[in-house]
């Protein structure tokens, strides 16, 4: 009797283990890293804030269905900016889709009002927790193509763009 109990609790948990590894959905966090200069941006910035310079880190976290494909998730975005002049105000910063040298549209902001960050030395930082896409689409295409993708960051003096960088992941 013992023997079918030990035998019974082993099937039971071996058809447990195999039935919940293809059917439940995943959690990820693909991270990825931008290396942010002005020279960076289309057409590069060659004004009072030429100086600067920064990272991203951008880290998603994601669910996956049992194929891989995201289904949902937030993002989180650390950055550090230096060497602008002190007062810089940054204004939005985002996610765009488009390679290097080339301008594109935003796929994925980072939720940053205008006047939110100010880099009273000239330096300064930024973490934004918890933004969700406006399509998990965004998310993947992001996974899948990073090089394809770009962070910038906007001022006042530079509403268009003061410093950009292509993504790259890292994680």
């Amino acid at each position: 009797m013992k023997r079918f109990a030990v035998a019974a609790l082993a099937l039971a948990l071996g058809s447990a283990a195999c039935s919940s590894s293809n059917t439940s959905p995943s959690t990820t966090k693909p991270t990825f890293t931008a290396d942010l200069r002005t020279t960076n941006e289309n057409p590069p910035i060659s004004n009072a804030e030429a100086g600067g310079t920064g990272t991203a880190t951008i880290t998603f976290d994601v669910t996956k269905d049992a194929a891989g494909n995201v289904t949902g998730g937030t993002a989180t975005f650390q950055v550090t900016l230096s060497n602008f002049p002190a007062g810089t105000p940054i204004n939005i910063a985002h996610i765009h889709q488009a390679p290097a040298g080339t301008n594109g549209p935003i796929v994925f902001s980072t939720s940053l009002a205008a006047g939110e960050v100010v880099l009273t030395n000239g330096s300064g930082s930024f973490t934004k927790s918890g933004i969700a896409p406006a399509d998990p689409a965004t998310v993947n295409a992001i996974i899948n193509n990073p090089s394809g993708f770009y962070f910038n960051a906007h001022s006042t003096l530079n509403p268009g763009g003061v410093i950009r960088g292509q993504l790259v992941k890292v994680q």
